[in-house]
């Protein structure tokens, strides 16, 4: 069983080492090192600490190195005006999805991404957005999203009671 866990905001410095393993193979080169690196870790340290729970990023520790990460997914929540299709006007935008290379293929970033949209779902997030890779593209297939105008793609949830 992979045990997936939301994150804290002690684990901001691996969640940003992570975004560069995502960007790596994204663009098939590190990213150079940066402010960006900086901004992002302010970002997580705000974000996850605060009661709004705007932001959410579920992550499974490396089980060989204590305080490493080997998979992040990570979240947010958006206040749109309603519409037909979504009338209470949240949004959920996915991204930030990665697995160390050396853990791939374990289910890791599945679990991440599982307990996200649970935390959507019990939030009354009835839409969820990402940008898919086209390696990450099956997993995100697989879990219900689909495409839609442009490259987006997205998973319409069964609506759980929101908490408050």
């Amino acid at each position: 069983m992979i045990n997936v866990r939301r994150a804290v905001v002690a684990d901001a410095g691996e969640i940003v080492r992570l975004r560069g393993v995502m960007l790596a193979d994204i663009d098939q080169m590190a990213p150079a090192p940066g402010p960006w690196q900086q901004a992002a870790r302010e970002v997580l340290h705000r974000r996850l600490a605060e009661p709004a729970d705007l932001m959410a990023v579920f992550v499974v520790d490396d089980p060989d190195r204590p305080g490493v990460l080997a998979a992040c997914a990570t979240g947010t929540i958006e206040q749109r005006l309603g519409g037909p299709g979504n009338p209470d006007g949240l949004a959920g935008y996915v991204f930030n999805v990665v697995t160390e290379p050396v853990h791939r293929r374990r289910g890791y970033s599945r679990a991440c991404l599982e307990a996200l949209l649970d935390w959507y779902r019990q939030r009354g997030v009835g839409k969820v957005d990402l940008r898919a890779s086209p390696d990450g593209e099956p997993l995100y297939r697989s879990l219900g999203f689909g495409p839609t105008f442009g490259p987006t793609l997205r998973l319409s949830l069964p609506v759980a009671h929101r908490r408050n």
